[in-house]
């Protein structure tokens, strides 16, 4: 594997598709996912020329932490967060990908007043309503948007989602296309309040180049950089 062929490539990639959709390439952030990833190889993707390292576990964000793997690096979550977890993760990444119900928006939104800051999120949408994955349904969405707006020590950013796994390219257009919706429609309804609601996190190894026709903002990427990822062992989170 050549790490940093690879970065480039998928840079290559990501520029010619926002440019294919009339966009500014500098609009789309590479997102590197990095579980199962060691120190040395997320810190070989930072030398490599990523900028921005999503962990999916939390006691992978924490090693690589404390190893201070991500130095030069932005960190975010975009794994399933536990609401009993929330104290390992608040303060310590920019952004929150995984935000799905009430419950943890109010856990995340008191651990950062614990702790006098504000911590940037998404909410994650479940865009296909598929029983084995996390998000809020489409339909609870602006209520829990209009929870997150109102929380003191959250700063809403905008939306994540996690369509279908797709082998057919274009196949999940429509549901990017639907979470470009969900966004304008968060923002047409926003008044006066702190966020800067412009993220849309969508898109991973086999669909970003469908993702930034449809408007994300954000595409996180692990198998297109990293390869084929090793069993997963221990603890999901």
């Amino acid at each position: 594997m050549d790490l940093t062929q690879n970065v480039k490539a998928v840079q290559e990639k990501i520029a010619a598709a926002a440019l294919a959709a009339g966009r500014d390439p500098a609009e789309v952030t590479l997102c590197a996912a990095t579980k199962v990833q060691t120190d040395d190889t997320v810190r070989a993707a930072v030398a490599a020329g990523i900028r921005v390292c999503g962990e999916n576990r939390v006691q992978e964000l924490t090693a690589h932490l404390e190893a201070d793997a991500y130095a030069g690096a932005e960190v975010h979550f975009i794994g399933h967060l536990q609401t009993n977890k929330v104290r390992q993760v608040v303060g310590r990444v920019a952004l929150i990908h995984s935000v799905d119900s009430e419950k943890l928006l109010r856990a995340i939104d008191a651990q950062a007043d614990k702790l006098g800051l504000i911590q940037d999120v998404l909410l994650e949408v479940n865009v296909a309503r598929e029983e084995s994955k996390g998000g809020i349904l489409p339909e609870g969405l602006p209520a829990l948007a209009e929870l997150a707006l109102g929380c003191p020590h959250v700063r809403l950013r905008g939306l994540m989602a996690i369509p279908p796994v797709s082998t057919v390219t274009g196949e999940n257009r429509k549901y990017f296309a639907e979470m470009r919706h969900f966004l304008v429609d968060i923002i047409g309804k926003m008044s006066d309040n702190h966020s800067v609601v412009d993220c849309l996190s969508m898109g991973m190894s086999g669909d970003y180049e469908d993702a930034i026709a449809e408007g994300a903002t954000l595409v996180r990427v692990g198998t297109a950089l990293f390869g084929p990822r090793p069993p997963v062992t221990g603890p999901a989170h």
